[in-house]
This record gives C-alpha cells, sequence and structure tokens, in this order.
C-alpha cells in the first residue's frame, strides 16, 4: 500500500510525545492531522475519512473510550482505532478491544511496531467508508447522504432538482457508489443539453450500419452502454418530445431499438435523470410528456442551492485547496481569515462549479500559501467588514455561524441534546429553543 493514500488522525495531548510520532509520520511518509483535545477530532472525524485512528486514553475533556464509543453510535462503519495506554489502564484497553478497537499499545512506545502495526491495518483500507462526508456538512446534504443510503439498495428512478452547478451529477455518482455492485458496473453520463436534437435519439438508442448517411457501423447508445448499471440523464428537461416518447418505452418495456434496426434489445439499467428546470410547468405548458414525468419522478432529490447552505462553502473551499493542493506536489493551501468571510458573503449564482472554479484559479495564480479574498475575487473588492450578506444583516450573518456550529457540535455528540447542551456551556431548554430558531433537526427527522 501506498503509505501517501493513508491518513491517520493522531490523538495526544502530551506535547513531546506528538511531536515526537508527528516526526516519525513525516518520516514513514504518512499524511496525518493531530489533535489534542478529544471534540476536536470527533469533529475532524465527521469531516474527513482517515484510515487510522492513534489516540491516548486519557484526553483533557473527554476519555479515548468516550470518544470511540460515540462515533461508533454515529456510523455503522469507523476507522480501525489503536489506543495508547500506561500500565495502569491495561484493563481498559482490553475492554475497548471488547467494543472493537483494532489493537492498543503501552507506553513507553515502541515506535517501530508501531509503524509496521499502522502499516497492517492500512492495508486494509476501502476506498470509501460509510462515515466519511462526501457531498457536505451542512443537515440538508447530510440528509440527502442518508437518503441515498436507503435508495441504494433499490432500483427505483430517481429525479435530481436544483440549479446549474449544486452538484447534481456528484449526487448520482454517489448513489452509484453505494449501489449493488458498486464500481464494478457501468456508470454513463449523458448532458442531453450539449447534444444537437437531430443526433440525440441515434446517441441514447444506437443505430445499425447505413442506417443513415455516415452511418459506417453499427453503433451501441448510451442504454446499452450502461446495461447492468446506471445511466444518467442531465437536463432531462431539453429533450425533445419526440426523443421523449422513445425514452417512455425503454423505461417501460426494458428494451430499445437501435435506428434502422426492428429488433429490440434488452437493457437493464438504473435511470438517474436531473434537471434545473420546473418540469411540472414544462408539462402544462405542453413541451415535457405528463406520463414520462411521473415516470421519471419517482422519487425526488432537491439539492438547495450553496447560498441555502452556507454551512458547506468553507468546507467545500478547503476539500477543493486540498485537490490543488495535491496537483501541486502537496503545497498547503489555506484561507485566511478575510478571504473565508469573502467567500461566506458572496452569492455564488454559479453555485458549486463556480466555487471551484474561484479556489482553483486562486491556488494556481497566487504566489502565497494563505489565500485571501483579492487571490479568490480577483479586482472585485471583497465585502467590507459587517456588510451584508447577500441582504442579511450582522445579526443573521451570526445567526448563520451560530446554527453552523450547533450543528457541528451536535454531529459531535451523536445529535444528544443534553451532552451537547453541556459541551456548548448552555442549558438543554436553551439548545432546544436555538434549535426550533434555526430549524435544526437531526438528518432525517422532521424540525
Amino acid at each position: 500500500m501506498n503509505p501517501k493514500t493513508l491518513r491517520i488522525c493522531l490523538v495526544e495531548d502530551d506535547e513531546l510525545m506528538g511531536e515526537a510520532l508527528c516526526e516519525r509520520f513525516e518520516m514513514e511518509g504518512f499524511d496525518y492531522d493531530w489533535h489534542k483535545r478529544g471534540k476536536d477530532a470527533l469533529l475532524a472525524l465527521q469531516r474527513r475519512r482517515y484510515g487510522i485512528v492513534l489516540s491516548d486514553i486519557r484526553l483533557p475533556d473527554l476519555s479515548g473510550e468516550d470518544m470511540f464509543v460515540q462515533l461508533r453510535r454515529q456510523a455503522t462503519d469507523t476507522p480501525p482505532f489503536v489506543f495508547m495506554t500506561g500500565y495502569g489502564a491495561i484493563d481498559q484497553a482490553v475492554r475497548l478491544l471488547k467494543l472493537g478497537a483494532a489493537d492498543y499499545v503501552a507506553k513507553p512506545l515502541d515506535v517501530d511496531a508501531l509503524v509496521r502495526r499502522i502499516r497492517e491495518l492500512g492495508s486494509h483500507m476501502t476506498p470509501i467508508g460509510p462515515g466519511e462526508l462526501v457531498l457536505g456538512a451542512s443537515s440538508a446534504m447530510r440528509g440527502i447522504e442518508q437518503m441515498l443510503v436507503r435508495l441504494a439498495a433499490s432500483d427505483s428512478t430517481v429525479l435530481i432538482t436544483g440549479e446549474s452547478g449544486v452538484g447534481k451529477e456528484v449526487v448520482a455518482r454517489h448513489l452509484y457508489e453505494l449501489g449493488k455492485g458498486g464500481s464494478t458496473k457501468p456508470f454513463v453520463a449523458v448532458n442531453c443539453a450539449a447534444i444537437p436534437e437531430t443526433l440525440l435519439e441515434s446517441e441514447l438508442f444506437g443505430f445499425v450500419k447505413g442506417a443513415f448517411t455516415g452511418a459506417a457501423k453499427e453503433h451501441r447508445g448510451y442504454f446499452e452502454q450502461a446495461h447492468g448499471g446506471t445511466l444518467f440523464l442531465d437536463e432531462v428537461g431539453d429533450m425533445p418530445l419526440v426523443t421523449q416518447t422513445r425514452l417512455l418505452r425503454a423505461i417501460q418495456e426494458r428494451t430499445v431499438t437501435r435506428i434502422g434496426s426492428e429488433s429490440p434489445v434488452h437493457v437493464e439499467v438504473r435511470l438517474v435523470c436531473a434537471t434545473h428546470q420546473d418540469l411540472r410547468q414544462l408539462v402544462e405548458a405542453g413541451r415535457f410528456r405528463e406520463d414520462l414525468y411521473y415516470r421519471i419522478n419517482v422519487v425526488n432529490l432537491r439539492i438547495p442551492p450553496l447560498r441555502e447552505r452556507r454551512e458547506d462553502i468553507l468546507w467545500l473551499a478547503r476539500r477543493f485547496a486540498e485537490e490543488q493542493s495535491a496537483k501541486k506536489g502537496g503545497v498547503p493551501f489555506s484561507f485566511n481569515a478575510a478571504a473565508e468571510r469573502a467567500m461566506l458573503s458572496h452569492p455564488w449564482p454559479g453555485n458549486i462549479r463556480e466555487l471551484k472554479h474561484c479556489v482553483e484559479r486562486a491556488c494556481i495564480l497566487s504566489d502565497r500559501t494563505q489565500l485571501c479574498p483579492e487571490a479568490l475575487f480577483g479586482d472585485a473588492p471583497p465585502p467590507a467588514p459587517g456588510a451584508p450578506i447577500t441582504g442579511d444583516t450582522l445579526i443573521a450573518h451570526i445567526g448563520t455561524c451560530e446554527k453552523c456550529y450547533i450543528e457541528e457540535v451536535l454531529a459531535a455528540h451523536a445529535w444528544r441534546v443534553g451532552e451537547t447542551a453541556e459541551s456548548l456551556g448552555i442549558s438543554r431548554k436553551n439548545l432546544w429553543e436555538k434549535m426550533r430558531k434555526h430549524g435544526i433537526a437531526e438528518p432525517g427527522k422532521p424540525a
């Protein structure tokens, strides 16, 4: 296993030991994050995927055991936990093994043996872990992730709606990866708006040799290419009525007939459609078949625009910065406080696509690793401190930050209100009032 693919979450409050371990991890080529408090580690484990957690049992805010138990309650699959303990806590470490921990090491540490154990555990890593946040940190996107887990067990047709750039194809691909067979089956993505109307039918359903001028050889359409897997039809609202009729027949009969042929071909596909348009309005205007609308609208997933889920802005920006860092050989790009305020203040009309391009451009053109507002937005002046956030007042901005933080702490405590209130230093009643005020609810449950 390439050690660069392994990220370690180190939880250790002892400065000398933490620094020594980090130096050794760097020598070994391991990627790592070092946290000195259990609560900080819990939040980090929710935001990104780690291959291994190496944690001291005794921590200043909560024990390693409490952290491990809380994480296990939040997800069915957690990274392998290796606990570091003194000889006086061996019994506790053994109890943790019974609860599902991978291993424990006694202090003083045999670092060589620890590295060997880390490599051994890392060799069994899987590509994607159920506990990883894939789509976003906001409650809306976590709710969609949970919905996708349930949908993955079925073959129901899914309609994904939302503005351009909100990540509809990312959601479709995540559903595909969660499905039966995972990435061993084909995923075929088609942008119906990008294909000329005269070519769309031949591209979707295929054609035989000689079917029309230029058909020099037979062609398998997208339906046949996706057989056994997932066919993603993006911008299905732009599909012409004639093609809609053939699409409806293909869905109903699970067969397609190539242009120029009379022999139907059986196809089994999971159909996922997406559009930025209101299909109900298109039906009323006579531009979209009503029977097709009901066929593809079995399950509707609406992805909110980025301006409605500001909790995701910095989460996504940091991921995009990490991607650019990897492309540049590990250059550690980050954002200063002014840049973060500017990103939170921007309306992002282009949604995630605009944010990604903004971060990518800044990482390429900036001569500094810490990005400022000018690097992100060019000559456009950043919003002044205290300026309205897309029409909101400073109070509204503070409320947005409060909502984001409360949701993070709730998630870290598995949505147990009592523990969360204690961690925030407020009463249980006060927390309930704030949750009601901000419309905060556990994903999958009503507010």
